[in-house]
Order: structure tokens, then C-alpha cells, then sequence
């Protein structure tokens, strides 16, 4: 079995880096920092986008707090075939082919034998930009 997450601290996280929240892997968008108080610890405000499917999510947790880390690959492949809102990609290193959504901004730029980035993440594939 493939390890999809990893473990960290809350006080670790900063802007761009990716973060388990409600189970979507997010991109970490904006982060405030609280000062420790008279009897408490430093808190720590996150907002982040889903790279699955662009929806936000906040988290709030004391900075020394565990939180679970996706592990996000970027891989190559090759378009094969583009199909309306879909299309068929071969994966540059394994050969694999498979079929992805494509996203509103990328449809105009992808066609038939192109070489792209795709991200790979809990067992999801998602085309994009960042």
C-alpha cells in the first residue's frame, strides 16, 4: 500500500505548502499567527484551496499541534486524446494510461501529442498550473 500522508506540526506550515483538511489536500493560501497568551499556546490560522476542486477550507489548531501533510507528486505524461471535458494521457516514466476532467483554464491549451504536468495525490490525478 502507497503512503498518501505524512505527519508534521501546525507551526511548520507556511504559504504554498500542502495540508489535510476535512480530507481534501489543500494548498496552503494565507496563514496568521496568534501570540501565545497568559495561559495559553500561539495559535495558528489557516486558510487553504483544495487542489482537487478549487473549494476552501480553514483550520485553526495551537501551533505545536499534529496535522496530517498529502504527499503530492508531479509527474509527465503525454496528451493521447482530448474529448470535450476530458482527456487521455500517457504517463511519460510508466507508460500508464489513464483518463482525467480538464480543468476551464486549461482546455485551450491542451491537444493531441503535447507533454504536460500532472499532479498526483491520494490515489487522485488532477491537471493544473500551480
Amino acid at each position: 500500500m502507497a503512503v498518501d500522508k505524512i505527519f508534521g506540526q501546525m507551526g511548520d506550515l507556511s504559504k504554498g505548502k500542502y495540508v489535510l483538511i476535512d480530507d481534501h489536500p489543500c494548498r496552503v493560501a494565507s496563514m496568521d499567527k496568534s501570540k501565545p497568551g497568559k495561559h495559553g499556546a500561539a495559535k495558528v490560522n489557516v486558510v487553504a484551496m483544495s487542489i482537487l476542486d478549487g473549494s476552501k477550507h480553514s483550520l485553526m489548531k495551537p501551533s505545536d499541534a499534529d496535522i496530517e501533510i498529502p504527499i503530492v507528486e508531479r509527474k509527465r505524461a503525454q496528451v493521447i486524446s482530448v474529448s470535450g471535458t476530458s482527456c487521455q494521457l500517457m504517463d511519460l516514466a510508466s507508460y500508464e494510461t489513464f483518463e482525467t476532467s480538464i480543468p476551464e483554464e486549461m482546455k485551450s491549451e491542451l491537444e493531441a501529442g503535447k507533454e504536460i504536468q500532472y499532479m498526483e495525490t491520494m490515489g487522485k490525478r488532477i491537471l493544473g498550473k500551480d
